[in-house]
């Protein structure tokens, strides 16, 4: 049995669901950031998963500016949510009504 194009979308569709669930249902900021992630994950997926199948390196170029653009979410994120939980003790969505410092 090969794997084919098909098997490689489907699971970066139920990668993006799952993230997307991740964002929409949990309430907590960690999980919502890690979630983000995840779908990010699943977009570069089905992008090199395209990449392969129709022998164009235009996907896996995406693929390195996605990652890039990550690497530099994560730096910002993190300061972020560090500076809420040092504001609030908290990290919950649901605690955090207001932005005004």
């Amino acid at each position: 049995m090969s794997v084919g194009l098909e098997h490689y979308l489907t699971v970066s569709v139920l990668l993006f669901g799952l993230g997307l669930l991740g964002v929409i249902l949990r309430r907590s900021l960690i999980l919502m950031y890690m979630s983000l992630e995840l779908m990010l994950n699943a977009a570069n997926l089905a992008l090199v998963a395209f990449s392969r199948y129709n022998n164009h390196v235009d996907g896996q170029v995406m693929v390195f500016f996605i990652i890039t653009v990550a690497a530099a979410e994560v730096a910002v994120g993190l300061a972020l949510l560090v500076a809420l939980y040092r504001r609030a003790q908290t990290t919950h969505a649901d605690d955090l009504t207001s932005m005004k410092l």
